[in-house]
């Protein structure tokens, strides 16, 4: 049985997660009786199987708590990232249908704006008492910490992170079924990743994020205790690794930028020998970091490609990566195909659009036009990603269909730019994108975020064009090079390429 009453019951003191920031710990036992005091609340607040919750909050201890309250109430639970403007948490909760919402006093703003924004019938609780919100904690606490008489499997139903367009709700059909049962997602993480009970994982991103949040509670569904993170910061990940003894854990590439461009003493401090699988996905991730990533870490390096739809999933180890530089792997969930614009299968080598027959069915919460364009004619599934296969069935990837830059009828993929400027000792992030050109349309323009020390200036930025000049072909070259303070990208590293490149395609944002 996968659920966390197993563990409660024949070993109660069990940790299942701790909170690194504040050093809060939660055992089975608590975990079970908290989890069991939220189903109970939502169903004496009316909630029935298929209902629908929001939950905003940053990182702490009762995200956990509520997420696992939801999953066996057969509830739908949807976790809104805390950088949203209200308009846009306000578009998700009215969208998703939900009849409760659980923030924190960390936003009174929300609370404020919400409580006059949303319907009566929408329940508006606070973990930490405000004005205008009902007290979760002193609610939860008058519940039973027995279980509901009739739970049923719950799951979540996330958000698109809205980095090319609106955001959109992914939803999986629920099957009523016990909670602590065989699921798509555990099986494949349990069997591709090692997670168990002996599992110490360690979480340096929020918990709203789909990777983040459902490789947590499979840990803990398997026994395993997760290390919970504020947020990220690379010399105190590598400090949590070595004192907790940290084996498995999960990033995204600008995590490992960060913390390669730590000084090589602050680096060596530390003993990460404990760990046995570092997971990386979300973003595609340069091959000269990876190098070096393996060269520090060794081979434990895993990567995996997929979406929050999960209609397909591909995984590939350090040494099959060491033979496939750059590939994502061979598909672990679903049959992998790559398509033409007609819907075509193309030729081994050729890039196209990727597909999945036969992946996990999933569909856009209110939105059936959605649903059908992410299909073909087969009834094969894509994300719009853009990519191709080699003869053995490796996954390379390309870039979005979205933020392909189309100059003077030259289709150019911004994510190989990207990777070259990387490279460069003064670069510590890097957006390329396409922005107005009169003759060709478009043209390439690279913002860059510049590593500590570093001053943007010509000279800088002359410097960094001669660099890409001796590595790429004129085309992809960036004509124009703009510096920021910081890239606007989600804590799962996700660029918001779609509000970057609204800054220089004022007249489309009005269209």
């Amino acid at each position: 049985m996968f659920h966390p009453r197993f563990f409660a019951e024949r070993e109660p003191e069990r940790l299942a997660y701790v909170m690194c920031d504040t050093g809060e710990a939660v055992t089975f036992a608590q975990l079970e009786a908290r989890a069991n005091q939220g189903a109970n609340l939502f169903r004496e607040r009316g909630l029935k199987t298929g209902d629908h919750i929001v939950i905003v909050m940053e990182n702490r201890r009762e995200f956990m708590e509520l997420c696992f309250a939801a999953d066996r109430a057969g509830l739908y639970y949807t976790t809104a990232s805390t950088h949203l403007t209200v308009d846009e948490i306000t578009y998700i909760i009215t969208d998703c249908g939900a009849k409760l919402v659980v923030t924190s006093e960390k936003f009174p703003e929300l609370v404020e704006r919400l409580e006059s924004a949303l319907s009566s019938d929408i329940e508006l609780y606070s973990v930490g008492a405000q004005k205008d919100a009902l007290d979760w904690q002193e609610a939860v606490a008058r519940q039973p910490v027995t279980p509901v008489s009739d739970e049923c499997q719950g799951l979540d139903m996330l958000y698109s992170s809205g980095t090319t367009g609106r955001p959109k709700g992914i939803k999986w059909p629920l099957v009523v079924q016990d909670p602590g049962g065989h699921t798509m997602l555990l099986d494949l993480l349990t069997s591709l990743f090692g997670y168990d009970a002996h599992t110490r994982y360690l979480c340096p991103a929020p918990l709203y994020h789909a990777a983040p949040l459902r490789h947590t509670m499979v840990t803990i569904k398997m026994g395993g205790t997760c290390y919970i993170m504020g947020k990220f910061d690379a010399e105190r990940a590598l400090r949590i690794i070595e004192r907790e003894q940290i084996t498995h854990s999960q990033w995204v590439p600008t995590m490992f930028v960060r913390m390669l461009k730590l000084e090589r003493e602050v680096r060596d401090r530390y003993d990460i020998s404990s760990m046995v699988m570092a997971v990386h996905a979300a973003a595609p991730c340069p091959a000269s970091v990876k190098h070096e990533m393996i060269k520090w870490w060794g081979p434990i390096v895993h990567e995996y490609y997929a979406g929050t739809e999960n209609n397909g999933f591909t995984a590939i180890t350090t040494s099959e990566w060491l033979e496939h530089e750059g590939s994502v792997g061979q598909a672990k969930l679903g049959i992998l195909h790559i398509c033409d614009e007609q819907g075509e299968e193309v030729p081994v080598g050729t890039e196209g659009e990727i597909f999945f027959e036969n992946g996990h069915q999933f569909e856009y919460h209110n939105d059936p036009v959605k649903t059908a364009a992410s299909k073909n004619a087969r009834g094969w599934t894509s994300l719009g990603d853009i990519g191709r296969v080699d003869e053995e069935g490796y996954l390379y990837l390309t870039d979005r269909k979205s933020f392909v830059i189309i100059s003077g009828g030259v289709n150019i993929y911004p994510q190989e730019t990207e990777n070259v400027l990387l490279d460069h000792p003064a670069v510590l992030d890097v957006a390329v994108i396409g922005v107005p050109n009169e003759d060709f349309g478009e043209e390439v323009k690279a913002v860059v975020q510049l590593t500590s020390g570093e001053t943007p200036s010509a000279a800088l930025c002359k410097t960094l064009m001669e660099y890409c000049s001796a590595r790429l072909s004129p085309v992809k070259c960036p004509r124009s090079i703009d510096f920021r303070a910081e890239l606007p990208r989600t804590a799962t590293g996700k660029l918001f390429k779609r509000k970057l490149r609204d800054e220089y395609w004022p007249e489309a944002t009005k269209a």
